[in-house]
């Protein structure tokens, strides 16, 4: 039952990212571009995504558990750290250079686009870079 949920929402977001062009690297780029053809659209669809999650926890503090799992998982309550800040910050040169995230990227694996294949793995080899090394990092403090 879990799986098939997690699969459509899956399906959900991904129609999201399609119907409303976020897929298209040019969409995006003209959202961050201020001084040529500056495209407002995106500033939309991250409000419609924010006041979608705002109800979906709004709903979840009300529950006393998920509707398919035993519980919540527990969030951590570190605050803003400079990992945070350094992650939102290559996440968004990465995006701005690009006009792709991990999402869109995903969806976009659809068109076997050489460039959108070059970026799904690079983003493999820097999220498995960062794992290894914060292995290795975890083992050097545990010594």
């Amino acid at each position: 039952m879990r799986s098939m949920i997690s699969f459509a929402a899956g399906l959900v977001f991904g129609a999201g990212l399609l119907v409303s062009r976020m897929v298209d690297p040019a969409k995006v780029l003209n959202f961050l571009d201020f001084t040529r053809q500056w495209d407002p659209s995106l500033a939309f669809v991250m409000g419609g995504g924010l006041l979608v999650a705002s109800l979906a926890f709004g709903l979840a503090r009300r529950r006393s558990r998920p509707f398919a799992g035993i519980s919540f998982p527990a969030l951590p309550r570190h605050g803003i750290t400079v990992r945070l800040v350094a992650g939102a910050g290559l996440f968004g040169i990465g995006w701005g250079l690009v006009g792709l995230c991990p999402g869109p990227a995903i969806v976009n694996l659809a068109s076997l686009s050489l460039p959108v294949i070059v970026f799904i793995v690079a983003m493999a080899v820097g999220m498995l870079g960062f794992e290894l090394w914060q292995q290795r990092a975890s083992m050097r403090v545990a010594a």
